[in-house]
């Protein structure tokens, strides 16, 4: 989450308007994301996620 941090940081000087979201795979999601820490620290950078399923090359979830 530090690279994104970073990135969203460099992006903000150059497209203050864009709209960034972290792509995470639904089983990522479904382990890591899913621990209370985790969801502390997304909630308080405001991070916004994409969860999709690789194998079927689809969202599963926009979450803002």
């Amino acid at each position: 989450m530090g690279q994104f941090l970073n990135y969203r940081f460099a992006l903000k000087a150059e497209d203050p308007d864009r709209l960034l979201y972290l792509a995470i795979p639904l089983e990522i999601h479904e382990t890591f994301f899913a621990r209370r820490f985790v969801q502390l620290i997304t909630q308080e950078y405001q991070i916004k996620l994409m969860v999709f399923e690789p194998t079927k090359e689809e969202i599963v979830q926009w979450q803002s």
